[in-house]
């Protein structure tokens, strides 16, 4: 087997994921390089949710009997292990929704809907990149639409990078709003969040950062961020689908208006007018995703053990093992960042003539999982004027031996189509 420096003890990790024990298609072993859209979850999310459905099943907050104040101790206390993980200054900025892409459009109709200072409008113009995933694309196309305002972006470099080089014609005195992946779910690309940020708050613009490749993989410190919001999901990082996250800043919080109304948002109602509650419930209609919320509390518990610094340095390692691997591979084209450096876990490619849709038929018949089609960036597809790609995800659970098995099966691929 091969060993590589800063590994994870793999072998114990992966007896905590029943479904990587999976065999497939008549007894293949199931090599799971799928990450990026969804990760596995272990026994431990598994039980904690077993438990909440059986012992302390409830909603939340207004009950006084000892169910709901059992269930209400555990939803917010998945806050404060979020607020934690986060280094969020306070567990009142962390807000609870269903996935990232609420909490993208949950920013976007708060701006569309604020007072000055704060309103986006026909004046002013909204900032994002070509690399973004749709959820953080549509949202402000939404809010220019609505509103008037403009939206321009940062265009890609052809390896993979965005273009900084005009950074202070894109990101002007008119900016309100600039809204950038921390990391790329299709390229791979790590961005200069410093520069960005910089930039932002010199011309007084507000930034939103979407963590959804990040938070899984490496340290998310808020405040190091200097950013004014962060998004990120749960089914990423071994929790449960159907709980998301929004950090933001308490006076933004404070400022700006909900997006949802209904129960629990409110301090008291009448025919004619509402008064709302203090952020986070003020942007939390209605019956939270109470379950899921303590699924992705026990999920930070799991990552927690085992350090992100050191989940970091694994899949660098992996990741690393497989740029090199990949590049063995005759015809075959990494789209974006070809080294390891300053790259996540997710790597996309091309391989020669043949269409991603049927390297990942070909390969899930050998057992590999793998993702194909544009990931939901299809700007970055026409960019590099590709109609898709072929990509492989790796996590804390992902062996040299994944790696491996990829590399066989796309030569069985290129052997099955001549």
């Amino acid at each position: 087997m091969t060993q590589l420096p800063g590994l994870l003890d793999t072998e114990a990790i992966r007896k905590d994921f029943p479904i990587l024990d999976r065999q497939v298609h008549d007894g293949r072993k199931l090599v799971y390089l799928d990450n990026a859209a969804t990760s596995q979850k272990p026994r431990q999310v598994l039980d904690a949710l077993g438990e909440y459905y059986e012992r302390y099943n409830a909603n939340v907050h207004r009950g006084v009997h000892v169910l709901a104040e059992e269930a209400t101790a555990l939803y917010e206390g998945a806050r404060d292990k979020v607020a934690e993980f986060v280094n969020a200054p306070s567990r009142d900025e962390v807000i609870f929704t269903k996935n990232a892409s609420e909490s993208l459009n949950l920013v976007a109709n708060m701006l569309g809907w604020a007072d000055e200072p704060y309103r986006v409008d026909h004046e002013t113009e909204i900032v994002i990149t070509e690399m973004e995933h749709h959820s953080n694309i549509v949202p402000w196309q939404l809010l220019a639409q609505r509103t008037g305002a403009k939206l321009k972006w940062f265009g890609l470099t052809d390896d993979g990078r965005l273009d900084l080089s005009n950074i202070d014609e894109i990101i002007t005195e008119k900016t309100k709003i600039v809204s950038f992946v921390l990391v790329s779910n299709i390229l791979g690309t790590v961005n200069p969040v410093e520069a960005i940020v910089r930039r932002a708050q010199e011309v007084g613009a507000l930034v939103c950062i979407d963590a959804s490749q990040a938070a899984p993989h490496m340290p998310l410190d808020v405040q190091a961020l200097q950013a004014d919001f962060v998004a990120f999901t749960g089914h990423k990082m071994c929790g449960p689908t159907g709980i998301g996250v929004l950090w933001g800043r308490q006076e933004l919080l404070e400022d700006l208006p909900p997006f949802l109304g209904g129960g629990e948002m409110i301090e008291t109602v009448s025919m004619s007018s509402s008064t709302y509650a203090p952020a986070p419930h003020k942007f939390e209609a209605g019956t939270p995703p109470i379950a899921q919320a303590v699924g992705l509390g026990a999920a930070i518990d799991y990552l927690s053990a085992i350090g992100m610094d050191k989940i970091l340095a694994h899949e660098h390692a992996i990741t690393e093992y497989a740029v090199k691997r990949l590049l063995e591979v005759p015809d075959l084209r990494i789209i974006g960042p070809s080294t390891a450096e300053d790259r996540g876990a997710a790597i996309s490619f091309t391989l020669g003539d043949i269409h991603p849709h049927d390297v990942g038929q070909v390969l899930d018949e050998q057992g590999i999982a793998v993702r194909v089609g544009h990931h939901c960036a299809r700007p970055v597809c026409l960019r590099y004027g590709i109609p898709a790609t072929t990509r492989a995800s790796f996590y804390l659970y992902s062996t040299p031996a994944d790696i491996d098995a990829l590399v066989d099966g796309l030569e069985h691929v290129r052997n099955f189509f001549g």
